[in-house]
């Protein structure tokens, strides 16, 4: 079985090869090529709250080997027929919400954990116009590694001054589910994962859960969105007649979950629940018209969910300079 950590270290592995591919051609060339982009992230005002999107990275990944309920063929035609190639480029983002008297930031990104083309949210905060011990609290859609492997490194915090907010029955589950109980669907380096990055928290006093469909802080909520993980939870701020829920990992990608929601993906604990979950958030989204931040949707992440003649589509927030 496929595991977010191994797919996403054998997609890095080959990333750095192709970086080092580069090298004969740069040193060649008249004006050697510049390998990097501008600092990633993305802000916008939703009434009262000021959000910006931060990049961890992208990973390339092998998306049709990963989707299932589907076939190979069929996901690597769909994501060619949009010029996605297989292996897929795949955002991780994190949001940071400031509310005038609060900095909440939204997941954490991968931390050192899943390769060199990730692990990029701090330098982004920073290049944000914020540092780390500004951070008041952190909620966790969920406790995946791609959102909460940036807690903490060598034991230590990485946000010195912030309360780590989780939904309690996500948790529970990473921390305290024994060995003989947790499912095959959940591998065991994940609980290793979960409990490096969370436990320096626990030890300081800094972890706070909330319950299902249970407001996280003033002004700010939470919908229960189990399926992909237990506790897995969509954040909801709303103010000034605008609404922004912040979707976690209700998809991967932002094409074939849309068309076709009835698609799983391997990393989801509970395939069946994480299906049916997605199929609520997206007639909601569609109908309701309120703004989606997607973690695994192309970076900034943000935009609408519209119906179309084969179910969904996105349709990414047209750019603003502010």
């Amino acid at each position: 079985m496929y595991t977010r950590r191994n797919v996403l270290q054998g997609a890095a592995a080959l990333a750095a090869m192709g970086a080092g591919l580069g090298t004969f051609d740069a040193a060649l060339a008249k004006a050697p090529f510049q390998n990097f982009q501008a600092p990633g992230f993305y802000r916008l005002r939703l009434g009262r709250f000021e959000v910006t999107a931060l990049s961890d990275g992208t990973i390339a990944l092998p998306l049709p080997e990963l989707y299932t309920n589907t076939t190979r063929k069929h996901a690597q035609s769909s994501l060619a027929a949009v010029f996605q190639e297989t292996p897929t480029q795949v955002s991780v983002n994190a949001f940071l919400v400031n509310s005038g008297d609060r900095l909440v930031l939204i997941d954490t990104g991968t931390g050192a954990y899943l390769g060199p083309t990730l692990g990029k949210l701090t330098e982004n905060l920073r290049a944000a116009g914020y540092h780390p011990d500004q951070i008041d609290d952190i909620i966790l859609t969920h406790v995946h590694t791609d959102h909460s492997g940036g807690l903490s490194a060598a034991g230590k915090r990485r946000f010195a001054n912030a309360t780590v907010r989780v939904n309690r029955r996500e948790f529970d589950f990473w921390l305290k589910t024994p060995p003989a109980e947790r499912p095959a669907t959940a591998p065991a380096q994940h609980f290793t994962e979960a409990h490096e990055s969370l436990q320096p928290y626990v030890d300081a006093g800094r972890i706070e859960t909330f319950p299902d469909n249970g407001e996280v802080l003033p002004g700010i909520g939470s919908i229960l969105r189990g399926g992909h993980t237990p506790g897995h939870s969509s954040i909801v701020i709303e103010d000034g007649g605008q609404k922004l829920v912040f979707w976690g990992d209700i998809t991967h990608g932002d094409i074939l979950q849309f068309d076709e929601p009835g698609v799983a993906i391997e990393f989801d604990v509970d395939q069946k629940k994480a299906v049916e979950t997605r199929a609520v958030a997206l007639e909601e989204a569609a109908r309701e018209k309120y703004m989606v931040a997607g973690a695994h949707i192309a970076f900034p992440g943000i935009g609408h969910v519209r119906r179309d003649e084969t179910n969904f589509d996105w349709v990414p927030l047209n750019y603003f300079a502010g």
